[in-house]
């Protein structure tokens, strides 16, 4: 499928940015380990030879591939009250990100996959099963729909999304999921400061706290202008919320 230089720059990112990842405070040693990296490898190859018949990912290149999902996933790990949480949520996961590779990472943590398209869900639960990881489950759904259901509704210590959506969205598809005292973690580049503005007033009538606590983790990936937009919840989501299936898209909070 690609050069053997191809590759062989890859696995060097990939080592790369796995030895700064282990560094960090909280991230177990497990980062950077050669079983570790062997299983992102795995995911790899899976997302990969599942894309030639499938559209999994526009990402196709192998440096792209561990630097723009698999360690761009890992970037929440080490943040303030992971190491400590048990359940969380990755919601609109696409190809399995950044749900699987944290998974690896934290064996002793349970996580839901969620995704509104069918072939994407029946790809990750296939990859899951490759990679024998059992602490995952996922559920092919809207969040609009699960997060109404009293089996997620509140139960999550973090709610993660890497997809694409302006916080007023993405905020209303996943605070219903997180429990107050959690929080919601979103990957964003920068600069999307102006959608933190822009979110006030969801913020508010979801249950969160006013404050947004931005990180960038430039550390693993040098020259990447990303962060993570964390969002904690201090009190009950409104039941009305997330509204019915399209409304949060088409009129944002």
């Amino acid at each position: 499928m690609f050069e053997n230089t191809d590759m062989e720059d890859a696995s060097k990112d990939l080592e790369t940015g796995l030895t700064v990842l282990a560094g960090r405070k909280g991230v177990p040693e497990l980062a950077g380990s050669k079983y570790f990296a062997g299983k992102l490898t795995e995911l790899m190859a899976l997302v990969l030879e599942r894309n030639e018949i499938t559209d999994l990912t526009s990402i196709t290149e192998p440096d792209e591939f561990v630097r723009l999902h698999l360690l761009d996933s890992l970037a929440c790990a080490g943040v303030s009250g992971f190491d400590n949480s048990k359940e969380i949520i990755d919601v609109g996961t696409g190809a399995g990100f950044p749900g699987l590779p944290l998974a690896i990472l934290y064996p002793e943590k349970n996580f839901v996959l969620t995704d509104s398209l069918k072939k994407r869900t029946e790809f990750v639960e296939y990859a899951a099963g490759k990679l024998d990881l059992k602490n995952v489950n996922v559920f092919h759904s809207r969040a609009e729909t699960l997060g109404h259901d009293p089996d997620f509704r509140e139960r999550f210590d973090f709610a993660l999304c890497r997809a694409v959506g302006k916080l007023p969205v993405v905020l209303e598809y996943c605070v219903p999921f997180v429990k107050v005292g959690g929080s919601a973690i979103f990957y964003k580049t920068i600069p999307a400061e102006g959608e933190i503005e822009d979110s006030l007033m969801a913020r508010r009538l979801l249950g969160c706290v006013d404050s947004v606590r931005v990180e960038t983790y430039k550390d693993i990936l040098p020259g990447r202008e990303h962060a993570l937009f964390i969002i904690s919840k201090s009190k009950p989501t409104p039941d009305k919320y997330p509204r019915r299936e399209g409304t949060p898209s088409k009129v944002p909070l």
